[in-house]
């Protein structure tokens, strides 16, 4: 039997996220507001053509899995790569420090902002939907900040951990990193995230705050065929 988190989009859409999936049976996908992830059921026909007539003209879909991802004619492939997806392998202490705050709808042009700069994935105005995000501010302005995206019975992503180039040093990824980490933990949930696969230094870091590699995932994002 597959793993829950092998094919994290479309158990997230049927599961924890329900309340966010369009589509139907045989395709789903989070509102392009939100997040631009999207997922078939599987490989039969049935299912490509859904997935197929999913996106307008000028959307794009993030297609995550383990297996490799099939793609129907209708769409082309624009990019794709190689993640990790690892996992904590023990929960993590709930902390506290006065300098993190829960970041808002009102923070959404500059959390937008910062991600766009730093580059940590998908993100859009819409991410806060998905879960609580925190942030760093400093003479009023958000330096840092890190979230939670998918969720899973028993399992919760934490996503979008980035940090200005100005304030980088200062251990301000770590200490998001660990008390977001501690907040799904509180939960009763096991923290799970992904990172590209060339991304070394990340998933070096990851390794040493307790992260373990569970499975490598093919990512493709695609497009309506002209």
């Amino acid at each position: 039997m597959s793993h829950i988190l092998d094919r994290p989009i479309w158990n997230a859409l049927q599961t924890t996220h329900a309340e966010l999936a369009e589509g139907g049976k045989h395709a789903m996908r989070y509102p392009p507001s939100i997040v631009p992830f999207a997922a078939a059921a599987d490989d039969s026909r049935e299912s490509l053509e859904a997935l197929e007539n999913l996106p307008a003209a000028d959307e794009v879909m993030a297609i995550v899995e383990a297996g490799p991802v099939t793609i129907p004619q209708g769409l082309t492939v624009i990019s794709e790569g190689k993640l990790v997806q690892m996992i904590a392998e023990r929960p993590y202490e709930r902390i506290s420090d006065s300098r993190l705050q829960p970041l808002t709808p009102d923070d959404a042009d500059e959390m937008l902002a910062l991600a766009m700069l730093t580059k940590p994935g998908p993100f859009t105005l819409g991410a806060q939907k998905l879960g609580t995000f925190w942030g760093v501010k400093i003479d009023g302005r958000l330096v840092a900040m890190v979230g939670q995206r998918l969720r899973h019975p028993g399992f919760g992503e934490l996503s979008g951990l980035c940090t200005h180039p100005d304030f980088q040093g200062r251990g301000l990824g770590t200490l998001l990193f660990r008390f977001v980490a501690g907040e799904i933990s509180a939960r009763g949930d096991t923290v799970f995230l992904h990172a590209y696969y060339t991304n070394t230094s990340a998933i070096t870091l990851y390794k040493t705050l307790g992260f373990k590699l569970r499975s490598e995932m093919n990512l493709r994002v695609v497009k309506r065929s002209v």
